[in-house]
């Protein structure tokens, strides 16, 4: 990046969460679990779940419609829009250019972007490196999930974490406010086995024999995402933070992604930092993937958790492996 080039800032943010909500004792009548053993071992109590047929473009647009509201800018402004889902409405087209055109934004470009709970960190990255090139001055970042398709409600060691939603931020060229001080994204993909759909692309077809094996629902090795995640968090945080000169006392909040409540409160005892610098929503909805940290962001936002001047980190860590973070200057 060249010295002289711009920084990003994010312009607005929004969220969208479909109304109906699956609860912990809704799924102990459809598996053996019980809301006990779901909060215990996860910190969740309920979340959200698209209708039959509504797909990843569908949440998007009015998370998308909120972030561009809140930044002051209509669809016509944008020049780039990013969607980051592991659940895209179809494998072609991309949700980015479905979306486009249900939100009338006819000068931008699309694509989407495969990162699974890393997603929207990885698109804001991607997004702030439009901005700084000068491709792009006006940028959609949107995270998306229809995850609850993808699910396989015969085993409870997943089908009780996931949740369905979407989140959006409108970068654009610093101006003072809410900047993106650094951008880190990385991945490890000796743990891609970790999680993972394994049939319906081209290495596994979608055939009678791959449906009949429910290979299209997601599987996971719980115990080691676990202890990845752990770790991920805590260095995620001390590096990014050195990277901007800055401490553990510099910071106003965290938005981590909503994965677990159990992984937040190991990572926190590493950390010089309150727990209530974390922030936390996945009580209400759950795992909802690259959704997950635009969601909360927007939702922070929405409560006042955020003052001019403060440090902002996001972080996320997902399939692939891969792990992300951000810092902004409020």
């Amino acid at each position: 990046m060249a010295a002289n080039a711009p920084h990003a800032s994010i312009a607005g943010v929004g969220k969208y969460l479909p109304p109906k909500v699956l609860t912990n004792h809704d799924l102990a009548g459809m598996v053996d679990t019980s809301d006990e053993w779901i909060v215990r071992r996860t910190g969740i109590s309920e979340r959200r779940m698209a209708d039959p047929g509504v797909a990843a473009s569908d949440l998007a647009l009015p998370a998308s419609r909120q972030a561009l509201e809140n930044a002051g800018m209509s669809p016509e402004d944008l020049d780039l829009i990013i969607v980051a889902t592991a659940t895209p409405d179809m494998v072609m087209p991309s949700s980015a250019c479905v979306l486009q055109e249900k939100l009338g934004a006819k000068n931008a470009g699309g694509f989407d972007l495969l990162a699974a709970c890393t997603g929207f960190v990885y698109a804001m990255a991607a997004g702030e490196g439009f901005i700084a090139s000068g491709v792009a001055r006006n940028v959609l970042v949107v995270g998306s999930e229809c995850l609850t398709q993808n699910i396989d409600f015969t085993d409870r060691s997943t089908c009780v974490l996931f949740g369905d939603g979407a989140g959006a931020a409108v970068l654009r060229p610093a101006d003072g406010d809410r900047e993106i001080l650094y951008s880190f994204v990385k991945s490890d993909g000796t743990g891609a086995h970790l999680i993972e759909i394994p049939a319906g692309g081209s290495r596994m077809p979608a055939s009678h024999e791959t449906i009949d094996s429910r290979m299209h629902y997601m599987k996971m090795n719980g115990k080691e995402v676990f202890k990845f995640a752990a770790r991920t968090f805590q260095s995620l945080v001390h590096d990014s933070l050195e990277a901007c000169g800055l401490t553990e006392s510099d910071v106003g909040l965290i938005v981590p992604h909503q994965v677990n409540t159990r992984i937040v409160d190991q990572a926190a005892k590493g950390l010089n930092i309150p727990k209530e610098k974390i922030f936390l929503n996945l009580q209400k909805y759950g795992n909802t993937s690259a959704a997950s940290v635009p969601v909360a962001l927007a939702e922070a936002v929405e409560e006042g958790r955020l003052s001019k001047g403060d440090v902002l980190v996001l972080l996320a860590f997902g399939s692939g492996l891969t792990w992300g973070s951000a810092v902004v200057r409020w």
